[in-house]
């Protein structure tokens, strides 16, 4: 949640950033009401506990015949101070609720507007050129014994798939290539819970304007989680941290319920409910999040390279940034056989929202404050296979494999159709 302290000295920049997102700026006018309402309710409840301790310590001091109506003035407080507590309590949660109601505030730079107002920030490679005609790399995938969606249909339902043979053993290489140029980057690794509770879910902002999309499991209490960015960020909730920065890199299953996605990527295993990730997450003083976030992002165009893809990286408009991100870059893939940019990676700087949610703070020259939180993804397994199989491709339906992969397909340089 944002500083309320900034919102106090500055809400015209609060409603900026609303603008900016195409958010209602109204929710800004909310909180400020919320704020105000709470703080007044505080103090009636802290001036008529005063005035209750006064009037105990002034029964005691009352003689015989003025106690019964000192006793009746002092009970009469212990009513107010009741109802003025309740009151307290019900102001404390309405500005729980305006205050989560307000996403982050972006920073300096980020484009305005929605989804297709992102800015190009740079290419790397050429946008390749086949002689043949491509294939889509469900086709590909079926023809080397690599992707099954017609079983995991039959299995689990509409996207789903199996991942056989050369398949599984290309997530397994990529996973493994992404923790250990995470470690070799001074990332810790770690096997993240996939079950979340609902605070940890709440305080990474996934249960907002994202909730539609993610698995709950009623009975239980607990959410799937659809990155590990959650169980990472939940990792030190609660505590002081003495020792900034903390890096680490999580592997788990994510789950995603793609809830209005219909007819979006319904081929192939692009946009499917169940995947594997390996997620950057790092904690850092507020002051280091802008060169921590260049950071991650120079790991996920390092990990593209060594893939030997062609992509791109855009600055991402404000509205598409998500409730958490104050700024967001996107590493976007070709893939040939829908001419198109595909989002591979994402980096995203939540300053200190996060933190503020979950009470993770450090101490500095000003004391105890919030620490900033920041999210790359090193490698998502089902797009990036998706695209590898489509650019890699050749006219014999074989597949070249990047030199890097090589050690963990058993020195294969191509993968061959069955």
């Amino acid at each position: 949640m944002i500083d309320l302290r900034l919102l106090r000295d500055d809400p015209e920049r609060v409603r900026g950033s609303q603008r900016a997102r195409v958010d209602d700026p109204a929710a800004v006018d909310r909180l400020l009401e919320a704020d105000e309402a709470r703080r007044s309710a505080v103090t009636r409840a802290d001036n008529l506990r005063a005035e209750q301790k006064s009037a105990s310590l002034a029964v005691k001091a009352a003689s015989k015949q003025d106690r019964p109506a000192v006793l009746e003035t002092a009970k009469a407080l212990a009513a107010q101070v009741k109802a003025a507590e309740a009151d307290s309590a019900a102001a404390d949660a309405a500005l729980r609720a305006a205050h989560l109601a307000v996403p982050n505030v972006v920073l300096d730079g980020v484009p305005a507007g929605g989804e297709q107002d992102f800015v190009v920030l740079e290419q790397v490679g050429a946008v390749p050129a086949y002689d043949f005609a491509v294939k889509d790399h469900l086709d590909i995938g079926t023809a080397l014994g690599a992707i099954d969606t017609e079983r995991g249909a039959k299995v689990s339902g509409s996207r789903f798939a199996f991942l056989t043979g050369w398949g599984a053993l290309l997530e397994l290489a990529l996973v493994n290539l992404a923790m250990g140029a995470a470690v070799e980057a001074g990332f810790t690794p770690v096997i993240a819970p996939a079950l979340v509770r609902p605070e940890a879910m709440e305080g990474t902002g996934f249960l907002g304007a994202h909730a539609d999309e993610v698995y709950k499991l009623a009975n239980d209490d607990l959410y799937l989680v659809g990155t590990s960015e959650v169980p990472l960020a939940a990792f030190h909730s609660g505590e002081v941290l003495t020792d900034l920065p903390l890096r680490y890199a999580g592997f788990s299953s994510c789950f995603r319920r793609e809830a209005g996605s219909h007819g979006k990527d319904t081929r192939g295993i692009i946009r499917v409910h169940q995947f594997d990730k390996v997620e950057l997450f790092s904690l850092v003083a507020p002051q280091d999040a802008a060169a921590e976030h260049q950071r991650l992002l120079g790991f996920e165009k390092a990990f593209l390279s060594l893939l030997e893809l062609p992509f791109r990286v855009i600055d991402v408009a404000a509205g598409d940034l998500g409730s958490s991100a104050a700024r967001k870059f996107d590493c976007e893939a070709w893939l040939p056989s829908q001419d198109r940019w595909l989002e591979l990676t994402s980096t995203s700087n939540c300053t200190d929202y996060q933190a503020r949610r979950l009470g993770i703070r450090s101490r500095g020259e000003h004391g105890l404050a919030p620490v900033a939180t920041l999210n790359g993804t090193a490698c998502a397994t089902f797009r990036t296979i998706a695209v590898l199989l489509e650019v890699h491709q050749r006219a014999d339906g074989s597949v070249h494999v990047p030199e890097v992969l090589r050690p963990y397909l058993a020195g294969r340089k191509e993968l061959l159709p069955q």
